[in-house]
């Protein structure tokens, strides 16, 4: 049986969005420049050619990984969870030990996770920490910088 991946409402939607760009204007767009490259003559001194047949199979494999990802979504409804325990979908306010540092993370699916936007992938080592924790409990975490401990300070369900 494959692995479901945990993944938010709107995790899956982008996913859905990127495919239907994929399928609908990438992999048309990458055939019409391979067929005008064609007509340029000899395709093994062809650079159009070759970059496209590149940017294709980047496009197809792409297109193959979304889909495997999208077959094995499974979408978490956490709009009807409430409590104080860090679990999926939770977005968990910590403190740092030794900054005093604020920061604010919802723990999302893998392929959806993105730090510039305060989302963190459950598999990451702070999600892993966190799942299970409630506040007041402290989390050590190893970072690119080294150790560091936080504590829970807020968890809610959005």
């Amino acid at each position: 049986m494959m692995e479901r991946i945990p993944t938010t409402a709107g995790g899956l939607k982008s996913l859905e969005d990127e495919l239907k760009q994929l399928k609908s204007v990438e992999r048309p767009s990458i055939i019409k420049a391979i067929a005008a490259a064609r007509e340029h003559g000899d395709l093994s001194e062809n650079a159009e050619y070759t970059s496209a047949r590149e940017r294709q199979s980047f496009i197809e494999g792409r297109i193959a990984e979304v889909e495997n990802i999208i077959s094995r979504a499974e979408v978490i409804d956490f709009s009807k969870l409430t409590g104080k325990i860090v679990k999926f979908g939770a977005t968990v306010r910590l403190a740092d030990e030794d900054t005093d540092e604020k920061v604010k993370y919802q723990i999302v699916g893998p392929y959806e996770a993105d730090l510039s936007k305060g989302s963190i992938s459950v598999t990451s080592p702070i999600g892993r920490a966190l799942i299970g924790k409630t506040v007041g409990d402290t989390v050590e975490v190893q970072t690119p910088r080294g150790a560091r401990s936080y504590e829970v300070v807020g968890v809610q369900f959005k």
